[in-house]
């Protein structure tokens, strides 16, 4: 099993996922030759992914979907609530709608979503496996819930988010209503939260931690990185970072 990012932050994001011979793509934030070179960087080109997984609607995280999905004939699967705030784009697509409770499977991944407070209308984010190995995917999140920690503890590998840095936003240039969102129990989550959230998670089986959708207004890798290797107790560089341009070459599980 093993996963890549075609890029995090607020102007796009998008995460591959693989185990034998099937690959699920996170969401796409990008427009579609930018999708189509970030995934030839990875080395795949679109008719090898098997079906995109949505989280929810906002731009960043759909909005090269549709596109991707009409033109290579991949289907797409989301909530109830993200395919209503869609507003018919999934229209003439192959759109699978999956309860946010329900696991369900696609070929060789097993697929668990759960709900998270976000700003969306049926946010969930995952946690994939192929039956033996788990992968934790937790972005656009305002603040962790007890469901949310029970379902990433004990995974191998965490994809989690560290928006931003709270001193960097108080004092930062965004309109107030901008940061009462972000800071917000339906927002994002800052680097200590994800850090208090990490404490409480069983760890042990951990091979990798990665820190996404970094703003790149409010944060630094530097600072995401110390609050989570801090609860680890590990080296800061062992905490990678998906970032906007780059994503994240691929992590192997074993």
């Amino acid at each position: 099993m093993r996963f890549a990012s075609l890029g995090s932050g607020s102007r796009g994001n998008g995460l591959l996922v693989e185990a034998g011979a099937t690959r699920i793509l996170v969401d796409c934030g990008f427009p579609l030759r930018d999708a189509v070179a970030r995934l030839a960087r990875l080395g795949l080109a679109p008719g090898d992914v098997a079906a995109i997984v949505v989280t929810h609607e906002h731009g960043d995280h759909i909005g090269g979907v549709f596109r991707l999905a009409s033109r290579y004939g991949i289907p797409v699967w989301m909530t109830h609530g993200t395919l209503n705030a869609s507003a018919g784009r999934a229209e003439a697509l192959r759109i699978e709608v999956f309860d946010s409770h329900a696991p369900f499977r696609i070929d060789d991944l097993q697929v668990l979503p759960f709900p998270v407070p976000h700003d969306a209308r049926e946010p969930v984010q995952f946690v994939f496996s192929d039956g033996r190995l788990r992968l934790g995917v937790l972005t656009d999140i305002g603040e962790a819930t007890p469901h949310v920690e029970a379902m990433l503890s004990g995974c191998d590998a965490l994809v989690l988010e560290c928006n931003h840095d709270a001193r960097m936003l108080r004092d930062g240039d965004y309109p107030p209503a901008l940061k009462q969102r972000i800071a917000g129990r339906y927002g994002h989550l800052e680097n200590r939260a994800a850090a208090r959230l990490l404490a409480r998670l069983d760890t042990s089986r951990l091979q990798h931690i990665i820190a996404a959708h970094l703003s790149q207004q409010n944060n630094t890798v530097e600072s995401a990185r110390a609050a989570l290797a801090a609860v680890l107790g590990c080296a800061a560089e062992w905490i990678g970072v998906a970032d906007q341009d780059g994503g994240l070459d691929w992590r192997s599980l074993a």
